[in-house]
Formats: structure tokens, sequence, C-alpha cells
């Protein structure tokens, strides 16, 4: 099935532009029909001819370095799923100081073995309080104080140069107040008004709120705004000053499909999908997770695929662990979402592991989650930006015997530095009274003890670490965790950050000695873990993973299946030694006589057909002989 002439153009065709329209003949099908599904069938010729339009005027304009690029990735498709594949994610001014000074950095990146760099935001944010980058005011320029468009289109072309991808935030739940789109609808502009959900009294705001969470009860309770010179209440799901666009209205799914393009034609290789979750608004619901968030992705990254393939796209969904797959794709959209996602319910489980010594309640968690498809992958973390919020389901914590309500209390005391015996160093992010929710802010280091001088600090890092690099997907490390950065505890100096201490997990990068210093091991421990990886093809994030039931509580079994025999990557989350079950390799058909241990390069040691696991030490098993 093809388009037929109405969507293509009858003009001369170049290699190039056969490219295109190939692509356009086996995607837009799936394009018109995604379009229809969401905004109906009166408007679905208009809104798909208009993608298609903004999708050919970018391709035409894209340079011919990047034509290359596009045609290097369609040959291989899996380049962000591979074992050697791993990502650093930064705020380039705390990273280096402006995007030329990036740049400069590129050989601290690929010694480390990065070939994947998500600058946290950089597009131009509104002056003052902008929650971190979040609430833009402009998509088509960088903040003065990092640079120009033409830095940035040289920064892209630097870290390419290098084999590395660029990795930026789109944010698209919202825009800044002082975003063009809203100046224009203050000044009485209707259809820019349209853009936007305003309501002339309290009547449907009310009735949303009986159902919405707060995101910021703190400092931004509830989800509308009223304002002056718009004369109506505005949704305002993070803060008064972001306001949440309409995607009900399909001017705006083409204004953000023709902003991607446009990044994407700077070299931006890879899009960090901000706030996807809350995109579309349905009375009677939390306005999360609703089916057309992810019908209005697949359009957008059929659009990316027609006219940059070379393009993907990560969601930043941070939700419940029974709505998480869906971001890579379920059912009719398996493989036609987004490419990434992060793996918010790993990282979670890490901390809940490290916290109480037990795996039981992440084993089961994580083997709820179905296997991601073949073309995508998680991207795995053990800290990123963000605060950490304990998003354990109920019925996990029931299905082992927990209490669900007291664990996360538990959590949220212990990393706080609260309970007795406790060795993280954090702090309480956003207490909400009413439903005993606390999150928490805090270095990877700070809260894992090193700060407060406990002597497995260095090891719980590394076996953080471990885990995610042995779970497949695409790990992510945070800007300063493979040096053991700790607390910063000049984060409220700054008037502007001082309302918000999620400022204390984001420190200026030491360089100099300090970046060089390792005394604890944290970064020749990383280093080795890296090196490993990358040598392991079980690691391809294609390759199926299972969650095994621990034999020992304190032991995480995470297997790898792939055509050369399983891998296992056994975790120890307690601070004694512990016992890899010979029943375990048995029925993975590991026999003792082929045994290798890849993090050390040796046979393991074995007492009665069991491996032994170090306290927080990491074994990844497999037949050296296949």
């Amino acid at each position: 099935m093809t388009l037929g002439p109405r969507l293509r153009h009858t003009v001369r065709v170049t290699r190039r532009d056969a490219g295109f329209e190939d692509r356009l003949d086996a995607w837009g099908p799936d394009l018109r029909a995604t379009v229809e599904r969401v905004y109906g069938p009166d408007a679905v010729d208009d809104v798909t001819d208009r993608l298609v339009a903004i999708a050919r005027a970018a391709h035409s304009a894209r340079p011919a370095d990047l034509h290359e690029l596009d045609a290097l990735r369609l040959r291989e498709p899996d380049w962000f799923q591979r074992p050697s594949m791993v990502g650093y994610a930064a705020y380039a001014d705390r990273f280096a100081g402006t995007l030329a000074d990036v740049g400069s950095r590129t050989a601290y990146l690929r010694e480390l073995g990065v070939g994947y760099l998500h600058l946290m935001p950089l597009l131009t944010p509104r002056p003052g309080e902008n929650d971190g980058g979040y609430a833009v005011m402009d998509y088509r320029s960088v903040r003065p104080d990092l640079g120009t468009v033409d830095d940035l289109r040289a920064l892209t072309t630097t870290l390419r140069g290098e084999g590395i991808s660029l990795c930026l935030d789109l944010v698209l739940n919202h825009v800044a107040r002082e975003h063009e789109w809203a100046v224009a609808a203050r000044a009485g502009d209707r259809d820019k008004r349209a853009w936007f959900h305003v309501f002339d009294d309290r009547g449907m705001p009310d009735a949303y709120e009986a159902s919405l969470p707060e995101v910021f009860p703190d400092f931004a309770p509830g989800n509308f705004t009223w304002d002056d010179e718009l004369a109506g209440w505005v949704w305002t799901t993070f803060n008064d000053y972001q306001w949440d666009v309409n995607w009900a209205n399909p001017a705006v799914l083409c204004a953000y499909a023709d902003i991607i393009l446009s990044l994407a034609n700077l070299g931006v290789e890879v899009f960090r999908l901000d706030a996807i979750a809350f995109i579309w608004k349905r009375l009677g619901t939390a306005c999360q997770n609703q089916p057309e968030v992810h019908d209005l992705t697949r359009v957008l990254r059929t659009v990316a695929r027609i006219a940059a393939p070379a393009v993907l796209f990560k969601a930043e969904a941070i939700v419940g662990p029974a709505d998480l797959p869906a971001y890579l794709g379920v059912g009719q959209h398996a493989g036609r979402v987004s490419d990434l996602a992060y793996h918010n319910g790993l990282m979670v489980q890490i901390w809940s592991m490290l916290a109480s010594g037990d795996t039981r309640l992440a084993a089961h968690a994580l083997q709820q989650l179905p296997q991601p498809p073949s073309t995508t992958a998680w991207t795995t973390y053990v800290r990123c930006h963000d605060d950490i919020g304990w998003a354990i389901a109920d019925e996990d914590a029931h299905a082992v015997g927990i209490d669900p309500y007291a664990h996360r209390r538990f959590l949220s005391d212990w990393y706080s530095g609260a309970y007795p015996g406790s060795w993280a160093r954090g702090l309480v992010f956003q207490q909400n009274e009413e439903t005993g929710d606390r999150r928490i802010s805090g270095t990877l280091a700070s809260l894992a003890g090193l700060e407060a001088g406990d002597p497995d600090a260095a090891a719980r890092i590394l076996w953080a670490h471990a885990v995610i690099l042995g779970f497949g997907g695409l790990p992510v490390i945070w800007m300063g965790d493979e040096l053991g950065l700790l607390n910063d505890t000049g984060w409220a100096d700054d008037p502007a950050h001082a309302a918000d201490n999620r400022w204390v997990h984001r420190p200026t990068m030491p360089w100099g000695p300090a970046s060089h210093d390792d005394v604890h091991g944290i970064r020749a421990g990383l280093r080795h873990l890296l090196e490993v990886r990358a040598g392991l093809p079980h690691l391809h994030a294609a390759s199926p993973t299972e969650i095994w039931d621990p034999r020992d509580p304190g032991v995480l079994l995470v297997v790898r299946r792939h055509p050369r025999g399983p891998l296992l990557a056994a975790s120890n989350a307690t601070a004694q030694e512990a016992w890899v079950a010979a029943d375990v390799l048995h029925w993975l058909g590991l026999h003792t006589d082929g045994l290798h241990d890849a993090l050390t390069g040796a046979a393991p040691e074995l007492h009665d057909g069991a491996v032994r696991l170090a306290p927080y030490g990491t074994a990844w098993l497999h037949d050296r002989s296949r």
C-alpha cells in the first residue's frame, strides 16, 4: 500500500529524495492511520498533509553529513543496543561551562567509553525560576550563557566525529508563560489561546482536580493557575509559569514535529521526551498514561523516521511499573513508539535492595515487566538529575509479604539518614502529609554512604553500576558518579536554586587533579565493568532478560539469553558473603568445568558446586567454551 500521488511530488527525484519517498510509502499509511485514531476522520487528511509537508521540507534542508548518518543508522539500526554503548548525562554548564567547553572534553568521555551524551535542558528557558531549564521560552535558541545555535551545531559535529551521539531534552507537556505561543494567547490571539487548556471559571478545573495528583505539592499546589492577562484559569501541572499545551489541537502536534526536525538538522540524534506521560488530558483520570500519549508519540516517531531516520526517541516516563512497558510499545504499538525508555523500576529497586539487603521484592517486581520489543532498549541508571520517588507498586509488595506503605516510609527514612544505623545522607524532597509521600535528593555517593565514611560505600556504588550494566539496555552514568562526588553543600547559595534541594545532587565537575583522584577505586572499578561489558554479546539489548526467584534473599539473579549460551549476573546486595546455589547453575546448563566469571577473567570460587560472592560482590557467569 502507498499513499498515492496526493502525498507524493511529481518532480525529478534524486537518490537522496528516493529514500525519502520510499520511507514515505513504507510509513505513510501508519502515519495516516495513527493520526486518524487521535483526531478522527474529518481531520486526518489535513493533519497528515501538514505533517508530510513538514517532513519533506526538513529532509530537503538536512545537511549532507546528516544524510550520511541516516544511511549508516539504517544499515546498523541496533547501534544503541550494543553492549559497547554507554551513556553519560550532565548539565552542560556544570560539566564543562559552555557548549564549546563540552566539546573540548570529548577525550574524557571517550576514555570512559561514552557513546551517548545527554545534556540537560539547554534550550532558552524563561528568565529567573525555570524548573531547572524545563520551562522553555524558545525551542529554537540556546541559553545565552551556554552559546548559540551555531555552537550547538558545532558541538554535535565534534561529538559525532568522536562517535558520540547527542541527546537533548524536548519538553512536550508545557511551555514557559513567556513562550511566544503563551504571549500571543495573553495578547488575545484566539488561535493561540486554543493551544492551551484555558477555562473561564473553576467549574472544569475543579472537576479535573478531583482525580489529579500534585507533582510539587510543597511549592506548586494544584494544577491550575489564574492568569489576569489571559482572563482565565490555565492548566499548569508543574509550576504556575509552565503552561500545559493542548495536544487535542493538531496545530500543537505539527508545531512540535517541526521543532524536532529542526533540532535534528542541527545534529541532535536523541530526544528525551520530557513529561511525555502528561500530554493528554481526560476528565476523571490522573491525566497520565492515556492511550493518546502513545499514539501521539507514534506519530512524531513516524514523521522522524521518514525525514531523519537517524533520530531516536527516549521516553521520560517516570510512572508506575504497570504503565511503564507501553512507552516502548505493547500490542499494536510494539516497536513503533519510543526507541528508549527509562527503567525507573530498576532504579527504585536498586535503592530498595541496598537499604534492605533483600532482593525478593525487586525480583518479583522486575518479573512483572514484559521483555521490551527487540528493536528497543531500556535506559538503565542508578541516578539522574531528578529526585528519587518510591514507585513501588502495592501489589508487588503484598506479593512478597511486605507492607508497601511501611516500606516506602522505611526507604525515605533510610535515605534521609533518619533511620537508626543508616549510612545514607540524603534530603527529603516534596513531603506530602496527606499521602505520606517523601522523595529523596542526594548524590549516589552520599546516598551510598561515602559521605558518612562507611567502609562499604565504594563497593555499593560499584554494585549498583554492575546491576544496571548487567541488565542489558543502554546504561547511563550520571555526571560525577564515576568520581564519587558528594552532595553539594552550597546548593542553596544560588537564590534560583534555594527552594529546590535537587540541586544538592547536581554539583560542578571538579576538573583538575580532583577529576583524576580515585582514592576509593570507583572510577577504575567502573571502567573495568564497562570494558568487560563491551565484550559480552549476551548484554546486547535485543537479548531477552529473565529475573529468577532468589535462592538466597540477598542475591539478585538476572539471566541473559543468547545463542552462545546464558549469562548469569548474580549480585549480592548485602554486606556479608553470599552464594549462588549449585542448582541455579545446573538449571541454566552452566557446568563447573567450563564456568567463567567475566568480571574476574577466571573460574569463580566454588564450594560444593556453589559460587561465592563477596560482600556487595557481583559475578557475570557464563560457559567460556561457547
